[in-house]
């Protein structure tokens, strides 16, 4: 899988899940701050978010202080689901409910075992096949076109 990473800061926890990313086989793209000395948040997840809307790549990973930012800067763009997770049982949920493609973390909150563990999570959890879950996103894709 191709993985579009993005962080406004390059720290010890966006080094080691790049790292992690590279161990579990999927090739890892790298923006913001990961390849630049200065990166503003937003840009930053509007560059990840547009590789992944655009199907250049299959999902990705931003970082900033909080993750907030980042995930709502990403979410602007059609197509993507960017979610907040800073523990294994939401990155779960916002891969079964909600399809997320973009996941977002905490420079703050996550450690990096916590990390690896939100990653397991994540790779580990496909869509839900419920015809709910089918439906809710049916709803968001409809709002995206009016």
């Amino acid at each position: 899988m191709k993985i579009a990473v993005g962080s406004d800061e390059k720290t010890y926890l966006s080094q080691k899940v790049v790292e992690d990313l590279k161990k579990r086989g999927h090739q890892v793209e790298l923006l913001g701050a990961l390849v630049t000395d200065e990166a503003m948040w937003p840009q930053v997840a509007v560059d990840v978010a547009k590789r992944v809307a655009a199907g250049d790549c299959d999902q990705g990973v931003l970082f900033c202080w909080t993750g907030t930012g980042v995930a709502i800067a990403a979410n602007k763009l059609k197509g993507i689901r960017a979610a907040l997770c800073n523990d294994p049982e939401t990155a779960r949920g916002a891969r079964k409910w909600n399809d997320a493609n973009i996941l977002a973390m905490s420079l703050r909150l996550v450690s990096e075992q916590i990390g690896r563990e939100i990653l397991d999570a994540w790779f580990s959890t496909d869509f839900s096949s419920d015809e709910n879950d089918h439906a809710c996103l049916s709803f968001l894709h409809k709002l995206e076109t009016t």
